[in-house]
């Protein structure tokens, strides 16, 4: 995947790979010792169905970053 920057991700809109909205990028967490990106924290879509993905105790999903698929307009990970 090309190299994108941390700031040209921030408020993007984050969709499955079957289409569902799963709402807005809210933040990313990573390894302060090892520098990996660990996962997306996704604030839901009003509309978002139970996905599966964990959630933090505000009830943001969090999605890990093996499962972006693709960053376009959106940001598509694998459900």
């Amino acid at each position: 995947m090309a190299e994108i920057l941390a700031e040209n991700l921030s408020g993007k809109a984050v969709m499955g790979s079957d289409g569902a909205e799963l709402g807005m990028l809210y933040n990313i967490t990573m390894d302060a010792n090892s520098g990996r990106l660990h996962n997306l924290v996704v604030e839901p879509d009003e509309m978002a169905r139970d996905t599966g993905f964990d959630t933090d105790d505000a009830g943001r999903f969090l999605i890990p970053v093996t499962r972006v698929q693709a960053v376009k307009d959106h940001m598509i990970v694998q459900n």
